[in-house]
């Protein structure tokens, strides 16, 4: 199952040899490091650090110590001035996605300044020597400049770390395909090998048998607790039927099993695979709903890709949801979201349970009734997002902001739904999208999430389209 995603990072503090002639200005950077770097920076990542730098064997032993401990990022800090080609050669090297940080302990130069002062506050020209090479050599960097006292000081740092977090999680995941891809839906279509040799992502196949088979298995007292949860955290509709929940019960616990003894980051499945087989007792979109709600990324259709590029929105800003564009409110400057039973259910409207439905009709021939959690998200700023292959098949990244309207639930739907307002005319957002390359398979997310998908655009070798 999906585990919380905290950045970890591996702290470079760079001095000069130079000033080992009196050791106590490196000791007195590495203390301030401890003493309020860290602090600042422990809210949001877990930083390795142990010590400064200053020749270039202690540098490289140190990059590949990161590299061995598994950081996500590295985190440069000019401690004080430190030439930078005793730091070149391992940044050259190094996979690691790498940030400079342009700060110190001083926030004023006034009329006490001194030139200890000076001597324990002279890290820029450093980072201009070190960025300037890097930047001639072919590396790539972030960088930023802030004070700990600045308003907002760490905030940079904190989206870099998460998206470095989610490209390196991306790189490792595994996505489960129960079915087979919706016949003729190319915006999804790929090539594995491309897939695996690009953003590493790993796919396996689920079998619509295995599901039967384990939601027939299902421990009775597992069925029945989640029963109980399910009466205990939604709207449950009257007409829905002892028999209904135990269903729906059973599919989860199938679900879940899958996921859990694959080791699933991810799940897609194709609604149509589970008509294929006439033992099938009801479709899971309950469970794909509350496994997205837990960080398991979801895809519709057999979709690998936009499976797994809801899952890398949940690791840069959770919570986040699998969405579909349905139709077009023009007289409302809106677009309608929904799908057949899929949405996170986390992030459902505060101020009323989500229903649990039954679907008026059947999608496919199943032996029971199919419910639904009739999911309407909660209202305020969001950003609607898209993983894709644009030309060459190089992977594209497409972001926009949005507002999640204060709308529904409506009483005759059985299946999750909101709308959405894009910034601008929505006429000219479908049309930038569209002409972006956006796929009809997208995600959602709470909040100004554009930067951290641009800089995991950026990790992981894609480009980044903001409608």
């Amino acid at each position: 199952m999906s585990k919380e995603l905290r950045p970890k990072v591996g702290l470079l503090g760079l001095t000069l040899e130079f000033y080992e002639k009196n050791p106590q200005l490196r000791i007195g950077r590495e203390d301030w490091v401890r003493r309020a770097v860290l602090p600042a920076l422990e809210p949001f990542a877990d930083v390795e650090f142990n010590g400064a730098c200053y020749r270039r064997p202690d540098v490289e032993a140190t990059v590949r110590d990161f590299e061995q401990q598994d950081v996500d990022a590295l985190l440069v800090i000019l401690l004080s001035y430190s030439p930078s080609q005793i730091t070149l050669p391992a940044l050259k090297r190094t996979n690691l996605p790498i940030i400079v940080w342009n700060t110190q302990e001083l926030r004023a130069v006034d009329d006490s300044f001194t030139g200890q002062f000076m001597t324990d506050n002279h890290g820029v020209h450093g980072t201009q020597d070190l960025c300037n090479v890097l930047l001639r050599s072919g590396v790539e960097f972030d960088y930023v400049t802030s004070h700990l006292d600045d308003e907002g000081a760490t905030d940079e740092l904190e989206d870099f770390f998460a998206a470095a977090a989610a490209a390196h999680r991306l790189r490792a995941a595994r996505v489960g395909r129960l079915g087979y891809p919706f016949p003729g839906m190319g915006d999804f279509a790929l090539d594995t090998t491309h897939l695996a040799a690009t953003l590493g992502l790993e796919w396996v196949n689920l079998s619509v048998g295995d599901y039967v088979k384990r939601a027939a298995q299902a421990d009775a007292a597992e069925v029945a607790n989640l029963v109980a949860e399910y009466n205990a955290s939604y709207d449950v509709s009257d007409e829905i039927t002892d028999r209904d929940m135990e269903q729906t019960a059973r599919a989860e616990l199938a679900l879940r099993g899958m996921v859990r003894s694959e080791d699933l980051d991810a799940v897609t499945y194709q609604f149509l695979a589970f008509g294929d087989d006439d033992r099938v007792q009801t479709v899971p979109f309950v469970a794909a709903s509350r496994l997205m709600a837990e960080g398991i990324g979801f895809g519709g259709e057999g979709d690998v890709i936009s499976a797994g590029g809801t899952a890398l929105l949940n690791w840069l800003q959770p919570p986040a949801s699998f969405v579909e564009i349905f139709t077009i409110d023009f007289e409302g400057n809106a677009l309608f979201i929904s799908h057949m039973g899929e949405a996170n259910v986390a992030m459902a409207r505060s101020d009323r349970p989500a229903p649990l439905r039954a679907r008026e009709k059947n999608i496919v021939a199943t032996r029971g009734r199919e419910l639904a959690l009739v999911t309407t998200f909660q209202p305020g700023p969001a950003t609607f997002y898209a993983l894709t292959q644009g030309p060459e098949n190089v992977w594209r990244l497409i972001a926009s902001t949005v507002t999640v309207e204060d709308w529904g639930p409506l009483p005759n739907m059985q299946v999750p739904h909101a709308k959405i307002s894009p910034d601008g005319d929505v006429r000219d957002f479908l049309t930038d999208y569209a002409l972006a390359g956006g796929p009809h398979h997208a995600a959602l997310c709470f909040g100004d999430a554009r930067r951290r998908i641009a800089m995991a655009a950026n990790m992981l070798g894609a480009e980044y389209w903001e409608v």
